[in-house]
């Protein structure tokens, strides 16, 4: 058997980092490929698969290797509470960007402008995967696989199809941009091949994507109150795609 340590050095700088046992349980049960996975506490993380994830907990028994906890921890940038690590195979580009490209969609894609906080960026892909989101397309320089975003994604990453894009190659689709002065989004009725576009948290959209919007939304909101969390705008909306949605 090969040593998982020796397996982890030789692949940490090329696959994406699954942080805690919940992105370890999500990746594996979206397909995903995991060359190596680790945990300070075998017993333990076979015990949550038990309990939480008995549908991939076969699987996680054959991935999971046990290792010192100084060894798990130097793996990681700080300790999980679960003390599971594992390695991922980043899907391919061109497989994310041809189910992006895909017509017809039967679901929206999520586009964040610019994102600046890479955990609201996480939680969003959180909550395309449990809309059943064809994707989230960012913009911008933010790498939506950065560890940090993975992490607040819960490994979710791979349950739906997240790259970064420039504005002019966004997906194709009627662009639906989120802004206070937008049309009141109660009112209409979002396509299920929508492009759903949110702007940065610091500075609202920018000026190409707004110019290239089919229409502007605003959510409702009392006055003077001044704005939503990134996550929450895309809940709010995704929920009303949801309840409209033939």
């Amino acid at each position: 058997m090969t040593d998982p340590v020796t397996v982890w050095h030789r692949l940490a700088g090329s696959t994406v980092l699954l942080d805690g046992f919940h992105a370890l349980k999500h990746a594996v049960r979206f397909g995903a490929e995991v060359p190596v996975a680790v945990t300070a506490d075998r017993a333990a993380a076979l015990d949550l698969a038990d309990e939480l994830a008995p549908d991939v907990r076969e699987a996680l028994g054959a991935l999971l290797a046990e290792v010192p906890y100084e060894t798990y921890a130097s793996f990681v940038p700080r300790p999980h509470p679960t003390a599971v690590a594992a390695l991922a195979v980043r899907p391919s580009r061109e497989s994310n960007l041809a189910r992006l490209a895909h017509t017809p969609r039967a679901t929206p894609v999520v586009v964040l402008d610019n994102p600046r906080n890479l955990g609201n960026a996480g939680a969003v892909i959180r909550l395309a995967a449990g809309f059943g989101a064809t994707g989230v397309v960012t913009t911008g320089t933010v790498d939506p696989w950065h560890p940090t975003v993975v992490r607040g994604g819960a490994g979710l990453h791979f349950a739906t199809a997240v790259e970064r894009l420039e504005v002019p190659d966004l997906p194709p689709g009627p662009l639906f941009a989120l802004d206070p002065e937008g049309d009141d989004i109660r009112g209409i009725k979002l396509p299920d091949d929508a492009v759903l576009a949110f702007g940065s948290e610091r500075t609202g959209l920018s000026t190409d994507l707004r110019a290239r919007a089919d229409q502007l939304l605003s959510l409702p909101m009392r006055p003077q109150v001044s704005s939503y969390n990134l996550a929450t705008s895309v809940a709010m909306t995704l929920y009303h795609w949801s309840c409209t949605s033939s």
